[in-house]
């Protein structure tokens, strides 16, 4: 079974390190320079106990990489480590979509919080967090390359999630 996305030949995949090079072609589409991830940095990342990377693929093969989340379980905590969606497929819930299976399998593993930072000036991204049900704990200044600010948000997993099936897996 599929999660799906805004078409009905979209859905969520489970990946895992031999997807990694696709995985840092959508970081670098997403991210700035200096905050970007190169292959390496996923592989070594996905190689670590409780680390997940859900991909959102789209098309009518459903085959088409739109975007992902990197996240770790550890114990009652789960840290979003990144997520990133292509630029062209902004604003069309994928974002959405993603956070709430990652939220669904972080549950799943036994999770009760997940955390995530976000940087103060990324207003479609704090209105997602708030829309998911986040809320702000801390702030971490100077976090960023650019000297950006932080925000360190957190979310009970113990609210109601949607129900999302994830397929695949490595």
């Amino acid at each position: 079974m599929t999660a799906p996305l805004p078409d009905d030949h979209d859905a969520v995949i489970a990946v895992g390190p031999g997807h990694a090079a696709v995985l840092a072609v959508l970081h670098e589409a997403a991210f700035p320079p200096e905050e970007q991830w190169d292959e390496a940095s996923f592989i070594v990342q996905l190689q670590q106990p409780g680390t997940v990377a859900l991909m959102a693929v789209a098309g009518e093969h459903a085959t088409e990489p739109v975007g992902f989340v990197l996240f770790r379980t550890i114990f009652e905590d789960c840290e979003i480590l990144t997520l990133a969606v292509a630029p062209y497929c902004r604003r069309q819930g994928i974002g959405d979509l993603l956070m709430r299976a990652a939220m669904k399998r972080a549950a799943d593993q036994g999770a009760e919080h997940m955390l995530l930072e976000v940087e103060t000036t990324n207003l479609p991204a704090r209105t997602l967090y708030d829309r998911l049900g986040f809320s702000a704990i801390g702030l971490r200044r100077h976090y960023y390359h650019g000297g950006g600010d932080a925000l360190v948000l957190r979310r009970s997993l113990g609210r109601s999630l949607d129900s999302t099936k994830i397929t695949g897996g490595e």
